[in-house]
């Protein structure tokens, strides 16, 4: 197992992941916001950042994650946006391991907080994160605002 930033030629591999992800979700993210997205990952003056998880020189798992600011703190926070493991290495660490680097580059940054949001039904990941994070108690309110 290998986690690592994710590179410009990963691009093509790191694609079913995003694609997968978004079924998991039942959503569709169009391909110029994909684009963008992945631009942003590779642009060092962007907060926006990708590590993959490798197995055998395959991608097998992707988390990105968003550094912002808070009132809270001095340091920032750290948005776990997305975290996704190929179903066939699921429960092998690689999801830990995902958000481990989170935590690591955090840390590295002087950050204060990472923090993330999973759906109710997904029980599977619930089982992780109460291992090696701590409910905040808090519930998500939003409002969509339609495109221009």
């Amino acid at each position: 197992m290998t986690i690592r930033i994710a590179q410009a030629s990963d691009f093509a591999n790191w694609l079913p992941l995003w694609k997968a992800y978004q079924v998991f979700y039942k959503t569709e993210i169009p391909d110029a916001v994909t684009e963008q997205t992945w631009n942003r990952f590779m642009d060092p003056n962007e907060p926006m950042h990708c590590a993959v998880a490798e197995q055998d020189g395959a991608l097998v798992g992707m988390v990105h994650y968003i550094a912002h600011r808070s009132c809270w703190t001095q340091g920032d926070y750290l948005y776990l946006q997305d975290l996704f493991t190929q179903p066939s290495v699921r429960g092998q660490g690689f999801g830990r391991a995902l958000i481990e680097h989170v935590y690591a580059f955090a840390e590295s940054q002087g950050a204060a907080r990472v923090w993330w949001l999973t759906h109710e039904s997904n029980q599977q990941a619930m089982h992780l994160y109460d291992r090696i994070a701590d409910k905040s108690g808090f519930i998500q309110y939003r409002k969509i605002i339609p495109a221009p």
